[in-house]
């Protein structure tokens, strides 16, 4: 597990499941740390049963969000298994979990309780609400975190229903910001020589992402309606139609807006007083796209993106996942990786977003089969072959 990434030196002890931790850890994983990822005996982490589709017994799903990682399976609920999960505590520098808050307490593995014997143990918890206020012990899913955080009341067309976004955000987001939290704080160890509790609320992060959405409400008293793929406060900003697809077109000033009009013939927009500015064009959006529809769909996607793309207007095709992830810019930048897998063998994953110049992260390891790594880590802890097996007998690993 040797990387050369900043966090290399690092002891990540994993104490998730599904999506929100485990895409926090492995973006740990990447920039160098080594992830210790503790796992139900017999079950592992619920995302291994999670598919179709499967590849020779693995889930897609788990293979997502894993990699960079060590899995070691282990019943802490079980004596022996609290001593052993004890021992890498004793070794770690992070600790993160996302159990529904007051579960670790009852165990004695709450940050209060481990803080006394584990002063620089930055100790890192997400759940659906937060670990504070009157709804902190309900169970936070993305879906309804994204509806009762006001996501997706602002996603869906005006006269649809409200939808949530395609990828689960909610998770993804706290997961994100669980890990630019274990940076702060490990910043702030350098200077303190203490850990610290984070924590994490899924709805925190989901309103912080309401970002404009938000204040248009707190300073105008407004709302955002839902526009579609459209923005309440640009235009044109939307999805259309070309001879043979659909085609993204991003227009953020009027300056774009005049160049969009000269490379598409329709020199005679910008003159009108209903698009001639942004404020008018957002106020008049649905005359302005029946003046751009029926110029839009006599060429094709291609021609449209290479016209506008010379006039410096923004814009895109809409693609299919699969033609996203065969972008020559993607390849370019090393946004897919090969890695052998325990059980598939050679397989893909994506790479690193992230590029460092000097301490760049890696994708060194692939996901781990269910318990791969549990020997060779208990070994670490000075367990012996028969000791090992003596555990596995008791079904505490």
């Amino acid at each position: 597990m040797a990387g050369q990434g900043p966090l290399t030196g690092l002891t990540v002890l994993d104490l998730t499941r599904v999506l929100s931790g485990p895409y926090c850890t492995m973006f740990l994983g990447d920039m160098g740390a080594r992830v210790i990822k503790i796992e139900q005996p017999g079950r592992g982490d619920d995302t291994r049963a999670w598919g179709p589709p499967f590849v020779k017994g693995e889930s897609a799903y788990f293979l997502g969000t894993n990699r960079n990682k060590e899995s070691v399976t282990l019943d802490f609920k079980h004596p022996g298994g609290r001593r052993l999960l004890d021992k890498l505590i004793e070794r770690a520098d992070v600790l993160i979990e996302n159990f529904r808050p007051g579960a670790l307490e009852r165990a004695g593995l709450d940050y209060i309780s481990l803080k006394q014997n584990h002063p620089r143990l930055i100790y890192t918890s997400i759940s659906g609400f937060g670990h504070t206020g009157p709804r902190r012990h309900q169970p936070g899913y993305d879906a309804v975190i994204q509806a009762e955080g006001g996501l997706m009341s602002i996603t869906g067309a005006p006269a649809g229903p409200p939808y949530r976004l395609g990828v689960a955000i909610a998770d993804m987001v706290a997961g994100l910001l669980a890990a630019q939290g274990i940076l702060l704080a490990l910043y702030a160890r350098e200077r303190t020589g203490r850990g610290q509790h984070i924590d994490i609320g899924m709805l925190d992060g989901v309103v912080a992402l309401l970002t404009y959405h938000s204040s248009m409400h707190l300073v105008a008293n407004t709302s955002s309606p839902r526009v579609g793929n459209g923005h309440a406060t640009i235009a044109p900003y939307d999805t259309f139609r070309a001879s043979d697809g659909e085609f993204f077109l991003a227009v953020g000033n009027d300056e774009q807006f005049r160049r969009f009009c000269e490379a598409a013939g329709l020199q005679q927009l910008p003159t009108d007083s209903r698009f001639a500015t942004n404020p008018a064009r957002v106020e008049h959006r649905i005359e302005l796209a029946a003046q751009l529809e029926p110029v839009l769909t006599q060429h094709s996607r291609k021609h449209w993106i290479a016209v506008l793309t010379e006039a410096g207007v923004p814009c895109g095709e809409v693609r299919e996942v699969a033609e996203a992830l065969a972008d020559a810019q993607l390849l370019a930048r090393q946004m897919i990786e090969s890695v052998d897998h325990a059980t598939i063998g050679p397989m893909k994953v994506l790479g690193l977003p992230i590029k460092l110049s000097d301490t760049p992260g890696s994708v060194r390891t692939a996901p781990p089969t269910l318990g791969q790594h549990t020997a060779a880590v208990l070994t670490e802890l000075g367990l012996n072959a028969s000791e090992i097996d003596a555990l596995r007998q008791q079904k505490v690993i």
